[in-house]
């Protein structure tokens, strides 16, 4: 069975680069095959689907839809303009700013709210939106895991290592993972300057937008200080985030309802609703869990805690590197949680802390999703706007600024995490 699941599993990510215009359809019949070969049972599937993010991008994309009615992301662009020398600057600009909101929430949640930001600009200066979105989308998987509220991994970790909040910057007198974070955030602005380095068009912005209701962009913020708030509070449901986007998104048609005193700014919103993303998702989902439930993410979380053997510094590159490769084609939730009890008890026979390998885990497992346009669901949020807007990103287009960014960050995570963290 686990053979059968393997080249099930491999024929769909084929068909994927090969059809990436039919990517939903791919995902959700390899998910039909897995449930027919009862390889998943099917009584598995609802546990298998993550409703928690797929209710945050829903809620998400019927409040983005009509913050970009709104008018206010062209507004937000025209300042972000006023700012930048070139085009070049620009898309940095945009990177940085996802990243820096990537940080307190969640990464689809964040590239929803800012890619309409990037479109506006590219519409304004008339350029391909592809690069500087598949940026906003690989930044914002970036600093998910600079804090515990940023990333699930994050929180995973947190529980595992009884760390809080402040320990991420700070813990037993050492900086924590924000510093390796960012420290890799920082050195992809040269990659950024180097990977965009022929956009140097100039620009300017001399036009004033006049948004034409605010309401939209106060349910915006405010489902993000939701989400902020939320994740301070111990024990809350598992699916707390995707209720408070529902809530915000039913809110905001309630509201556009009241004011317009008809349903067309409804049905516009729901016909813009990016349902492949979220059927492609919900597929990956359900394969995802029939490789794990013939044990094939335990068999390789094994063979990475194994294979570096009692040599700190090979075991703690195995789990990095290993980690990038193998979260660049399976979520990295399930992933995470399998081995960090296993890196527990490694540390626990090797008789040091855990902490390097927790993080090296982090910044492996967090990090890795950037190789691929299927590898985290924020970059398929990014890559599915596209579509929507005529733009079609290839597995070769996104990797062509996905590889940079993710050797440079990951390789600074490493770096830092083992001359901070490393034991004696």
């Amino acid at each position: 069975m686990k053979i059968f699941a393997i080249v099930v599993f491999l024929i769909m990510y084929l068909l994927m680069i090969v059809l990436p215009k039919r990517r939903a359809i791919v995902a959700l019949a390899a998910a039909a095959v897995m449930l027919i070969a009862k390889v998943l049972p099917l009584g598995s599937v609802p546990d298998a689907i993550d409703w928690n993010v797929l209710m945050m991008i829903f809620g998400t994309m019927v409040i983005v839809d009509y913050f970009i009615e709104s008018k206010m992301p062209n507004k937000i662009a025209e300042s972000l303009l006023r700012l930048s020398k070139n085009v070049m600057w620009v898309t940095i600009l945009m990177s940085l700013f996802s990243g820096i909101i990537s940080a307190f929430i969640d990464n689809v949640a964040t590239v929803l709210m800012v890619a309409p930001v990037g479109l506006a600009i590219c519409k304004k200066l008339k350029i391909n939106p592809v690069p500087m979105i598949i940026s906003i989308a690989v930044s914002s998987n970036l600093q998910g895991a600079a804090t515990l509220v940023g990333d699930t991994t994050s929180i995973m970790l947190a529980a595992a290592d009884k760390m809080n909040f402040n320990d991420f910057f700070w813990m037993n007198g050492k900086p924590g993972m924000f510093f390796a974070v960012e420290l890799g955030a920082l050195l992809t602005i040269p990659i950024m300057m180097v990977l965009f380095r022929k956009n140097k068009e100039p620009v300017d912005s001399n036009e004033h937008t006049q948004v034409t209701d605010y309401v939209p962009t106060i349910t915006m913020l405010g489902h993000v200080v939701l989400l902020i708030i939320a994740s301070f509070i111990p024990n809350t449901p598992e699916c707390t985030n995707g209720y408070i986007c529902m809530a915000c998104g039913i809110l905001t048609i309630i509201w556009e309802l009241f004011k317009q005193k008809s349903a067309k700014g409804m049905v516009h919103s729901l016909k813009a609703m990016d349902y492949d993303t979220m059927l492609l998702l919900t597929g990956l989902f359900v394969v995802i869990a029939s490789i794990r439930e013939v044990g094939i993410v335990d068999d390789l979380a094994n063979f990475i805690a194994g294979f570096g053997g009692s040599n700190k510094f090979v075991l703690f590159t195995i789990i990095v590197w290993g980690s990038v490769v193998i979260s660049a084609f399976i979520d990295n939730i399930p992933y995470v949680a399998t081995m960090l009890p296993l890196l527990g008890g490694v540390a626990s026979a090797m008789n040091v802390e855990p902490h390097f390998l927790y993080f090296g885990l982090l910044v492996g497992a967090t990090l890795g999703g950037n190789l691929t346009p299927i590898g985290a669901s924020a970059n398929i949020a990014g890559v599915g706007m596209l579509r929507k807007e005529g733009h079609e990103v290839s597995f070769s287009d996104f990797m062509k600024i996905g590889i940079p960014f993710t050797l440079t960050a990951v390789l600074a995570g490493y770096l830092f995490v083992w001359f901070v963290w490393a034991p004696a």
